[in-house]
């Protein structure tokens, strides 16, 4: 049997810095907790992370990532599409959408997946 590929960009598979704060109707609120963790993979679309803390479905996110290599820091506004717990542990993978994201951060993310460092 052939599975089918469902990603639309390349995907690499690298532990980058990330930091989350959850938005609520276009506003970050206040004293909401900020979430500081590593991505698991990253795509020009979107990036899974390892985290501790329970993002619901839908959620919207505002992320700034820290690149390896890259000369600043990568922020969007990204959607959570799906959470898993592997089995017996206390972490929980989840899978983010970057929705807004400016051009320059764009093409540095972009640059980042297509030409990875050696």
């Amino acid at each position: 049997m052939v599975t089918m590929e469902k990603r639309k960009a390349k995907r690499i598979i690298e532990e980058n810095k990330v930091t989350i704060t959850p938005i609520y109707k276009d506003k970050l609120p206040s004293g909401e907790k900020i979430i500081y963790t590593l991505t698991k993979d990253i795509s020009s679309g979107g990036v899974k992370i390892l985290t501790n803390t329970f993002l619901p479905i839908n959620t919207f996110l505002r992320i700034e990532l820290s690149l390896k290599n890259a000369p600043r820091l990568t922020i969007t506004i990204g959607e959570v599409r799906w959470v898993k717990r592997p089995d017996a542990e206390e972490l929980f993978e989840t899978g983010i959408e970057f929705m807004d994201m400016s051009p320059g951060s764009n093409n540095v993310l972009k640059k980042h997946i297509d030409e990875p460092a050696a």
